[in-house]
């Protein structure tokens, strides 16, 4: 086991970019429990996320003590505390907007429910997908989507639809009272200031990559 300490004091609002290495942390550390690995160093939570290991080791630090030299990070108790730091343990609700290929299969996928986001809701403004069910979920209209937000305590909307039609659901998601969108249509949103918006591009990711690779 890990020795623990008292945590130090955490500030109410982590810096971007500390936000963003924790993410990414803790995405390792989730797939490395599905394969029952039990500890991790530091050098290997490096060489899946780019993040210098000295790097890694301050920004955990500055929450507490959670790993032991010589044996690493335990795995299962670095995800409940990185959770903790993010403030995302327990359940977040979602709203899926968009019921053709890509939607099933974000929905047939486990890639939020491994980080405590659960699917309640599929919306779709096609009358032929309405009716429809994708697991265990009916395909809702869009018309039914306000009262869903407030029924089922939403909080984020992932918009899985054409770019044509992607600013218009924003719209609604917005008016609907939803203040996280992840975006995987690619285009540009316009939101209030109060509306957080990330749009996830393969290709940017690969971009991201091939610099890596090529320095």
């Amino acid at each position: 086991m890990n020795e623990t300490a008292p945590r130090p004091a955490t500030p109410e609002r982590l810096s971007l970019g500390v936000a963003a290495r924790l993410s990414r942390y803790l995405q390792v550390l989730t797939e490395a429990k599905k394969i029952a690995k039990q500890t991790i160093s530091s050098q290997e939570l490096s060489e899946y996320t780019h993040v210098n290991p000295t790097q890694i080791r301050r920004d955990l630090s500055g929450f507490g003590k959670f790993g032991k030299r010589g044996v690493g990070y335990n795995v299962e108790s670095l995800i409940e505390e990185i959770r903790k730091i993010l403030k995302t343990a327990g359940q977040h609700n979602i709203a899926l907007i968009g019921a053709g290929r890509l939607g099933t299969a974000i929905a047939s996928s486990d890639v939020f429910a491994d980080h405590g986001f659960q699917i309640v809701a599929i919306f779709d403004n096609d009358p032929q997908k309405v009716g429809t069910r994708i697991g265990e979920l009916p395909v809702r209209s869009i018309s039914e989507l306000r009262a869903a937000v407030a029924e089922q305590k939403i909080v984020v909307g992932v918009l899985a639809v054409p770019p044509a039609a992607s600013q218009q659901l924003a719209d609604e998601l917005v008016s609907a009272g939803v203040r996280i969108i992840f975006n995987y249509s690619g285009s540009l949103l316009s939101v209030p200031a109060d509306v957080t918006v990330h749009t996830s591009s393969p290709a940017v990711d690969l971009l991201y990559a091939l610099y890596f690779y090529l320095t």
